[in-house]
């Protein structure tokens, strides 16, 4: 076998191997739709802390504490820019 036909091969076996990794159950997908709906809802609450004028780093706690165990990160899952 060539060093080609032995990386061609290997790349394939790495291509199957990882659509089975990305496979999910239907209990896995209900799991991802709830824990977005909830970072959503973290989300929205932050935004409506921060109209209804309190300082950021308040906001940011609140989301931060909403947000435990849902999403990576201290912004829950999402940065922005300013």
């Amino acid at each position: 076998m060539t060093s080609t036909n032995r990386l061609a091969l290997a790349v394939f076996a790495m291509t199957l191997s990882l659509g089975a990794v990305a496979q999910h159950t239907k209990k896995e997908i209900e799991q991802d739709i709830a824990r977005h709906r909830a970072m959503a809802e973290a989300h929205e609450a932050a935004a409506k802390c921060l109209e209804s004028g309190k300082k950021p780093d308040q906001c940011l706690k609140e989301l931060q504490t909403a947000c435990r165990g849902l999403a990576l990160g201290k912004y829950c899952g999402m940065k922005h820019v300013h």
